[in-house]
C-alpha cells in the first residue's frame, strides 16, 4: 500500500498526542480504542479511508496480544513504517504504565475508596456504549450492503455464544473459515 500524505515535521508529535491521548482516556478494554482512533486518523485527520482503517483493526483482532497494541501498531505502521508503528506503540502503552504504576504504589488507597468504585463503575457504562455504538454501526454496514452471508454469522455467532454458551475462540475461527471460503471471491468494499 502506497502512503496518501507525506510525513512531515510534526507528523511523528501529532501520531504520539493523538495516539497518547486516546490511550490514556480509553476505559474498557482495546475495543473501546477503535472507534476513537477512527474518529481520529480517519474522520479528523484523514490519514487513512474508513474501510482501511476497518481492515487494519480486523487484523490487530486477529493477531495475539493486546487489541489497542496492536491496532496502533498495525495503523503507525501503515502510515509511517516502523517509526510510525513504533511511536504509536509508545504512545498506546505509556498511560496505562503509567496508570496501573500509580495505582500500584497506592493499592490500598484505591482498593478501599468507594469514590473510585463509583467512578469505575460509571466508566464501565461508558465503554459498554461505545463498544454497542461500534456494533451497531458494523451491523448496520452489513445490512446496507445487503450481504446475507455476513448477517447470518453476525447472527449465528451471537446466537452460538449467547444461547449456546459456544467459545468465543471457536465461533471466530469458524468465522474466519467461512470468510475464506466463501467470501473471498465478493468484492468486499
Amino acid at each position: 500500500m502506497q502512503q496518501q500524505f507525506q510525513v512531515d515535521k510534526d507528523f511523528y508529535k501529532k501520531l504520539f498526542t493523538s495516539t497518547f491521548l486516546i490511550s490514556a482516556f480509553t476505559i474498557g478494554g482495546g475495543y473501546v480504542i477503535v472507534p476513537l482512533l477512527k474518529a481520529k486518523f480517519v474522520d479528523e485527520y484523514h490519514w487513512l479511508e474508513g474501510d482501511e482503517a476497518l481492515n487494519l483493526v480486523a487484523i490487530a483482532q486477529s493477531a495475539p496480544g493486546v487489541v489497542a497494541a496492536n491496532a496502533a501498531i498495525s495503523m503507525g505502521y501503515r502510515l509511517a513504517g516502523w517509526s510510525g508503528a513504533m511511536v504509536a506503540l509508545g504512545a498506546t502503552v505509556l498511560p496505562p504504565l503509567l496508570t496501573l504504576s500509580l495505582i500500584a504504589y497506592c493499592y490500598d488507597l484505591f482498593a478501599t475508596n468507594s469514590y473510585v468504585q463509583y467512578l469505575l463503575k460509571g466508566m464501565q457504562c461508558g465503554a459498554t456504549a461505545i463498544i454497542i455504538k461500534v456494533a451497531w454501526d458494523l451491523l448496520q454496514r452489513e445490512y446496507r450492503r445487503q450481504l446475507l452471508l455476513p448477517l447470518l454469522i453476525i447472527g449465528g455467532t451471537f446466537v452460538a455464544h449467547y444461547f449456546f454458551v459456544v467459545n468465543l475462540m471457536y465461533a471466530v475461527i469458524l468465522d474466519a473459515l467461512i470468510g475464506l471460503f466463501w467470501l473471498r471471491d465478493r468484492k468486499y468494499s
